[in-house]
């Protein structure tokens, strides 16, 4: 039997969920969480065998959500289901620990071969999300700074593109599906790695390096 939480902050959706799930003798729904905050006391108390997880909430981001499930029980398995399947919404899934990427729409049978397949060990894509997660990490072998900033991690050189194209930190913070203060970290990092003296210096080292194409219309903030 697997056990099931859902999390997500639309009563439609869930109840959608459970009428695909009645009748199915091998899986079951402990919980149902709407937040952030529930959703991980839920899955600390009850240790669910797999957590379908939507990627926004009231609270915050469900990719925040599955690093601190992830963290407290490592057994269980994160199912992401959402509406979005833009680059971000993918790679933060995966950073976060999910082990699969679900995208709302898809028939019954699909949800159900889905939530037995992350439940088994292993891992699901829709093919669109397929396509996007392996143009990404295509794009990632030439992104710009790759080699001016060796020191620089993956997500900080994230972080550093989109201090370079204008975006303040709660728009980072939105695109990357990161806390604001997570955002500041990061950029309080990358300053000292680079040896910049503010923001302003980096953005233009990042920008010399090819970094942060601006966009039309945002200001360096």
């Amino acid at each position: 039997m697997t056990s099931l939480l859902l999390v997500d902050d639309h009563p439609l959706f869930l109840d959608g969920v459970r009428a695909a799930l009645a009748g199915e003798d091998d899986i079951e729904v402990v919980g149902e969480a709407h937040d952030v905050a529930t959703a991980v006391a839920l899955a600390g108390d009850l240790r669910p065998d797999v957590v379908l997880m939507d990627l926004n909430l009231p609270d915050g981001s469900g990719a925040d959500a599955t690093r601190e499930v992830v963290a407290t029980s490592p057994t269980t398995r994160i199912l992401f289901i959402t509406m979005s399947a833009d680059d971000e919404a993918v790679v933060a899934a995966m950073r976060s620990g999910a082990r699969g990427f679900f995208v709302k729409g898809g028939g019954r049978d699909d949800l159900l071969q889905a939530v037995r397949t992350v439940a088994s060990g292993g891992a699901v894509f829709s093919p669109a999300v397929a396509d996007r997660l392996g143009a990404w990490f295509t794009g990632m072998a030439a992104q710009p700074g790759r080699e001016s900033f060796p020191q620089v991690t993956e997500r900080e050189r994230e972080v550093l593109d989109l201090v370079a194209r204008g975006y303040d930190n709660r728009r980072i913070a939105k695109a990357l599906f990161l806390s604001d203060k997570t955002v500041r970290n990061h950029i309080s990092t990358i300053l000292t790695k680079l040896g910049a003296a503010d923001r302003a210096e980096a953005v233009q080292r990042a920008r010399r390096a090819g970094m942060g194409a601006l966009d039309k219309g945002t200001s360096v903030s």
